[in-house]
């Protein structure tokens, strides 16, 4: 059965879809983008967004009752592949050892034209 996960410290839903869904002790989040959920206000530059979108996965995860270091699979989205050093900088400092399994797309756009997504795939123990 499917639990719906929520949080106000991570940006909300902006159309027909949950910010994270658990199903058999595993957490889906949805995308997150770098808005900041109290303001509604995008950092400049990549490694500020990359910051934002790991504190909201972050907050996610743990209203869900789990952490980064259970995440097994991330997909980072980004804009511009000359952006991947300063974005995996911030990534590595919120992922514990040994860090989960990774995709990083270059995409053509984002919502709100911000420069990265992501989501990831993580356990509950």
């Amino acid at each position: 059965m499917k639990k719906v996960i929520s949080t106000e410290k991570a940006p909300a839903a902006i159309g027909p879809y949950s910010q994270a869904i658990e199903v058999n002790g595993m957490v889906y989040t949805s995308g997150i983008i770098p808005v900041d959920p109290a303001t509604g206000v995008i950092p400049e530059g990549a490694a500020a967004q990359a910051d934002r979108v790991f504190k909201s996965m972050s907050a996610l995860l743990e209203s869900a009752g789990t952490s980064m270091a259970n995440v097994v699979k991330t997909t980072v989205f980004i804009k511009n592949m000359e952006d991947f050093a300063a974005i995996n900088e911030v990534y590595a400092k919120y992922f514990p050892e040994p860090f989960p399994a990774r995709s990083c797309i270059e995409v053509a756009r984002i919502p709100k034209d911000v420069l990265l997504e992501a989501e990831a795939i993580a356990t509950k123990n």
